[in-house]
């Protein structure tokens, strides 16, 4: 039996959109349509909407993650005309109007796909399978285990060198990601390393990050990149650029001009990738991975299928010709734009987006970070400031804000991040090579102990 409030959306005759995807662009835009003459349909996989800038600070033990992550139904419960569905889509089946996924079928008047990306390991599948990643909740509780059961692990080693391969932590990817990683891993063998583990030389613990580019926040301004090496070196992180990574087995990173190094984390920045839905290949762009839209953001030859966010391509604008860059803003300004399109009921009347850049900052640790806004470029305390206040007012509930400013508020005043339980150990998979060696015989198994 249904309830009145289903019995109430049903009843609806607005035509259905259907959102896939609840990050940044698909919460933004079911709520730009709640209230308003359309039957909304939110589906994702999940069913809370997780804040990515922050998930490094969840990896590093500053943040819980439920910190960063807001249920789909507190946010869809208030809204009369938007019903959430948690469900993995399998197909876009665009002839019939209609999204297939695990749970059954769902028809659309209109659909936007708010995807987002994965890491791209650039066809590594042997890469792909040992590093770490850090795009969800649960890779992040992987990594925030792995390091905690690194440094225990290592309280029972005698030899020097095996310690040292425990204690040595690659980033790979001097993005935004990556440095603000590196960072906080730098401040926590200053702090946790040092003062919990003292059976330990906190000096054997290194942590690399390696990017094959010249500079590290390659989008940023040449001198918000020298002000963010500079404060990385100056929390002892060690800046490895122009190099390659080619290959890790689990203990050992390969570079291009055949250098390695020992190290039994490798945590993976270096790129990300769009994550397109069966049924709409020609619209997508092989190398990113990202559906070809125009200026209003409709998928190349769809009318009435639109993308948004990370997932989407657009070159229509002279001062993007490569696209807009995969950052919230971005996510957040489209699906405002497209949800004001869908409620003028003239498309001669829809106007082609245009991307305002609000700027772009990074922060790399205690005091330090760094800002790129129109012509102003700075760094140090001012900026880490500014980076703290825009977060916290970013992140999605009240409830949510007041834990984290908490959680930060101690953590700076104490000098120790504040969660470091083990409740999940993290267990390396095995590797296993598939397919014949070229004398047709079977190929050995690689184990990753």
């Amino acid at each position: 039996m249904k309830t009145p409030e289903r019995a109430a959306f049903d009843a609806l005759d607005h035509p259905v959109v259907v959102v896939v995807g609840g990050g940044f662009a698909g919460l933004e835009m079911i709520h730009r349509l709640s209230g308003k003459p359309f039957k909304v349909i939110l589906l994702d996989k999940n069913n809370y909407h997780c804040f990515q800038p922050l998930l490094y600070q969840v990896a590093t033990g500053s943040l819980g993650a439920d910190n960063i992550a807001y249920p789909f139904r507190r946010s869809v419960g208030p809204m009369p005309n938007v019903m959430y569905r948690m469900a993995e889509v399998l197909r876009i089946n665009p002839a019939e109007n209609r999204v297939e996924t695990d749970h059954g079928n769902f028809r659309y008047d209109h659909l936007v796909l708010a995807t987002g990306t994965e890491t791209n390991f650039f066809g590594n599948q042997r890469i792909a399978h040992e590093a770490m990643q850090l795009k969800s909740i649960n890779q992040a509780l992987d990594i925030r285990s792995d390091f905690l059961q690194e440094f225990e692990a290592a309280l029972y080693l005698d030899d020097e060198k095996e310690q040292r391969q425990r204690l040595n932590f690659v980033v790979v990817g001097g993005g935004p990601s990556g440095v603000e990683l590196a960072g906080a891993l730098a401040e926590i063998r200053k702090t946790i390393l040092k003062h919990e583990f003292r059976e330990v030389d906190n000096r054997r613990m290194q942590i690399h990050l390696v990017d094959s580019g010249d500079a590290v926040l390659g989008n940023f301004s040449p001198k918000a990149q020298q002000l963010a090496r500079k404060f990385l070196e100056q929390l002892g992180v060690n800046v490895k650029l122009g190099a390659l990574v080619t290959g890790y087995d689990g203990k050992r990173v390969t570079f291009k001009d055949g250098s390695t190094m020992d190290s039994s984390t490798v945590i993976w920045t270096a790129g990300v990738k769009g994550r397109p839905i069966p049924g709409l290949e020609s619209a997508v762009e092989e190398r990113p991975a990202r559906y070809r839209v125009d200026a209003f953001n409709r998928v190349e030859g769809k009318a009435n299928i639109y993308a948004i966010g990370d997932i989407a391509l657009d070159r229509s604008d002279p001062k993007w010709a490569k696209g807009h860059p995969q950052v919230a803003p971005v996510a957040i300004q489209q699906a405002r734009h497209l949800a004001k399109n869908l409620l003028r009921k003239d498309r001669a009347q829809w106007q082609p987006f245009a991307y305002r850049d609000k700027g772009s900052m990074a922060t790399i640790g205690r005091y330090k970070a760094v800002v790129d806004f129109g012509k102003l470029r700075f760094g140090g305390p001012i900026a880490w400031f500014l980076w703290l206040f825009v977060h916290l007012m970013s992140i999605v509930g009240f409830r949510s804000r007041i834990m984290v400013l908490t959680h930060w508020a101690w953590k700076y005043l104490s000098w120790r991040n504040t969660i470091r339980l083990i409740i999940r150990p993290y267990v390396r998979k095995e590797y296993v090579v598939q397919g014949p060696q070229e004398d047709g015989g079977p190929r050995p198994k690689a184990v990753h102990a």
